[in-house]
């Protein structure tokens, strides 16, 4: 696909960028080299099922039951609390704390 200067100015004008011709010159260049190396990857002949390690590998961990920490070690490293609950800035304006 050739990159023309209307493409790139089109481009700049929906991305609200102001260039300079030097700039759209430039930017010409570089989405052609861009989309050259992307379109290499239509070459590409893979099977569908071809996975690149062999098989589905699980790179997660087993899930482990754990304990937690304990309510009062948190509410003691909290900044602000009720006793019971970490008090947090209201969002929009609602539910201010005193």
């Amino acid at each position: 696909m050739e990159i023309t200067k209307e493409l790139v100015e089109r481009i700049a004008r929906l991305s609200r960028l102001a260039l300079s011709e030097e700039e759209k010159e430039r930017m010409s260049a570089q989405l052609e080299d861009i989309l050259g190396k992307m379109a290499c990857l239509d070459d590409l002949q893979l099977e569908e099922d071809e996975m690149c390690c062999g098989g589905p590998v699980n790179v997660l961990r087993p899930d482990e039951v754990r304990p937690g920490t304990e309510r009062a070690v948190l509410l003691d490293c909290a900044p602000q609390t009720d006793g019971e609950y970490i008090l947090v800035p209201g969002s929009m304006g609602r539910g201010e704390q005193e």
